[in-house]
């Protein structure tokens, strides 16, 4: 590691719980991130400044107004420009050194298939139940852990799903894909612009720990939180036994 990584990632390597090895492993990591707006904007920033070695980031979106309430990878000066190539211009920023692959594009199954092969650790910052079926069937078919977090109007809920642990349930084991839910976007229904913030540092924290290997990561615990009262309830969730998706996996 040269003197400039020592000197910027030192409060990492303080901790005992990462250190140099841990930063290293960082370092050579490949996150892939599906979204770059209130979820992903955290979870890109932090990814950056934390040093995670190659960043990929997917949307089809470009800048809005009204994005700036909460999505703080972009700015003014950035509207009508593609999120991730904004998400990208703020990582740059923070930390030249990662690479960041920015892809202009909506995740369908065919190219999650190919990305999330290439990935360390997949985080999905998307806002539809179609897409995040097909992020968790592209992790379970090459068993990467996922980092899933959701958030609308005060409440908001992260989860670790890990198909490398037989006790793990993917996400299709917790929302069944036949089943159906009402979408609802913040278009529509509001967000508190914090929210995001909170649920999107979470993810990107899960992210670094299941990278570096220290701590205990929220693999099998739904995290939810409300946040008019600042109150976290937390889910212990298995596997289903008759799973679409990952009961033929282990």
């Amino acid at each position: 590691m040269k003197d400039e990584e020592l000197l910027r990632y030192s409060r990492h390597i303080l901790l005992n719980e990462i250190g140099i090895e841990g930063q290293e492993k960082i370092s050579n990591s490949h996150a892939l991130i599906i979204g770059a707006g209130g979820l992903g904007s955290p979870v890109a920033l932090y990814l950056a400044s934390a040093g995670v070695g190659h960043i990929t980031i997917v949307d089809n979106d470009s800048v809005d107004m009204t994005n700036l309430q909460r999505q703080i990878a972009h700015t003014m000066s950035r509207v009508d420009q593609p999120k991730v190539l904004s998400a990208q211009t703020a990582m740059a920023a923070i930390n030249p050194h990662v690479v960041v692959t920015p892809i202009i594009a909506r995740a369908d199954a065919a190219l999650l298939d190919t990305l999330v092969a290439q990935a360390d650790v997949v985080l999905d910052c998307c806002d539809n139940f179609a897409t995040r079926h097909a992020i968790n069937a592209a992790c379970v078919k090459h068993q990467k852990p996922l980092i899933s977090g959701a958030a609308i109007r005060f409440d908001g809920q992260v989860c670790v799903y890990d198909p490398r642990d037989p006790s793990s349930p993917c996400y299709a084991c917790v929302f069944p894909p036949d089943t159906t839910f009402e979408e609802t976007r913040c278009a529509t229904m509001g967000v508190f612009a914090p929210l995001v913030g909170i649920i999107g540092s979470m993810q990107a924290a899960e992210a670094l720990k299941l990278l570096s290997g220290a701590g205990r990561p929220l693999t099998g615990r739904l995290l939810m939180l409300d946040g008019r009262s600042m109150e976290f309830t937390e889910v212990r969730i298995g596997r289903h036994a008759h799973c679409p998706v990952c009961s033929n996996t282990h």
